[in-house]
């Protein structure tokens, strides 16, 4: 049986037997075992990697003209996010019949000022970003020490030999520690549905339901008609080359404990090759929210409606302008979905306290926008790929499913 089905099946038992017995809920530290063996691989690998991967794009402008295609992607793609989570909202009316009960005060954490958040891009201690996992300070480090290490030629060598026998050993760790992935799905999934009954869905079963169906229509829109537009690459093997990034993403909801996974299974399912993969892709996990942003306009709008407030074309205009800026505002900012909730409501003056109605139940809408955000980096990193045109070509008999 393939690593993908194995994963589905556990996920699926796991959800089912955590409805069915609450006590389930005390699988919990299975789930964070897998979580934290797959934490151990991200500095390392994210490092050594695109250090390689820098050194292998070698030339200064190629690195800038990936950079801004990258970023020009993210943005573009979380701009429609809103929109489609907005129009899905406005069609499905999520907050209508809603009973506003009595909410406590909501104390918003402080919003990040943009210039420190650029400022912090820069490490001063290289060592302390790679043992906090500060995904934007250990890129900017590896990219410099990629290009220098290519420029002083030979003396360079030995280092890029090191890093990329780092890299290897840690995509070999992850194919090791992915085989525990059935059962890490099934308990997080135990607990998740243990811990969020029916009685704690049902109130708010139409803002998730909403959320969802923007989602799965942003992934079927958007990301396939990307991948197959720039890459001539089918939608289908697309998805199903990134099922087992989807699946750690959507149980763990961390795009960063996802990286590993997403990024083995762009290069070895889909041919994005190394230094565009390793670039990329953790770019993407610290700034790129597609799933974050369609979760912003869809709760905005159920916010204002449980509130009696109604929004105009100005207030929708400003949603898709804030909660775009804000996704690359509060990168590496920890509780971004939330700081990035509340600038919203603050920009189109709705009660921040409204954040309160759905924060019981914010780890299921955790669930797909995490999961969304990491697809959308591998179909950026596909699209960069096929424009560079550097995008391998994956016979049609290769299996990329996994094993």
């Amino acid at each position: 049986m393939k690593l993908w089905q194995k994963i589905l099946i556990g996920f699926l038992i796991g959800a089912v037997l955590g409805l069915i017995f609450p006590q389930l809920a005390a699988l919990k530290p299975v789930g964070d075992l897998f979580i934290r063996l797959i934490k151990m691989l991200i500095a390392p690998m994210v490092f050594a990697s695109l250090v390689v991967g820098a050194s292998s794009i070698g030339d200064l402008r190629k690195l800038g003209r990936v950079g801004g295609k990258t970023l020009a992607y993210f943005l573009v793609t979380t701009a429609i996010a809103i929109v489609i989570g907005l129009i899905v909202a406005l069609v499905m009316q999520p907050g209508a019949g809603f009973v506003l009960k009595e909410v406590d005060k909501y104390e918003p954490k402080p919003m990040p000022n943009i210039t420190e958040v650029f400022l912090n891009m820069v490490p001063t201690n290289i060592i302390n970003s790679l043992a906090t996992d500060n995904m934007l300070q250990i890129i900017v480090f590896a990219l410099f020490a990629g290009i220098g290490a290519t420029m002083i030629g030979e003396k360079g060598k030995p280092f890029l030999q090191f890093c990329n026998s780092v890299a290897e050993v840690m995509y070999k760790i992850t194919g090791m520690v992915m085989s525990l992935a059935p059962y890490a799905a099934g308990a997080l999934m135990a607990w998740v549905t243990a811990t969020n009954g029916p009685d704690v869905l049902l109130p708010l079963a139409k803002a998730l339901v909403a959320v969802y169906v923007a989602n799965i229509l942003h992934a079927a829109v958007v990301y396939s008609g990307a991948v197959y537009l720039f890459a001539r690459m089918s939608p289908l093997r697309f998805f199903q080359g990134m099922f087992e990034a989807w699946a750690v993403a959507f149980t763990t909801c961390s795009s960063s404990a996802t990286l590993p996974v997403s990024m083995r299974n762009a290069q070895e399912n889909l041919g994005v090759p190394n230094e565009i993969s390793s670039f990329v892709q953790p770019l993407g996990a610290t700034i790129n929210m597609d799933g974050t942003a369609i979760y912003q306009g869809v709760c905005a709008y159920f916010i204002a409606q449980v509130y009696g407030i109604t929004l105009g074309l100005p207030q929708y205009l400003m949603i898709i302008l804030t909660a775009t800026l804000a996704s690359v505002g509060t990168a590496g900012v920890p509780g971004a979905g939330m700081i990035m909730l509340s600038m919203v409501l603050q920009a189109v003056g709705l009660p921040l306290d409204g954040i309160l109605l759905i924060a019981g139940v914010d780890r299921i809408f955790d669930m797909i926008r995490t999961s969304m955000n990491v697809i959308g980096d591998a179909a950026g990193a596909v699209v960069v790929s096929a424009t560079e045109g550097e995008l391998k070509t994956i016979p049609a008999g290769v299996d990329v499913g996994g094993k």
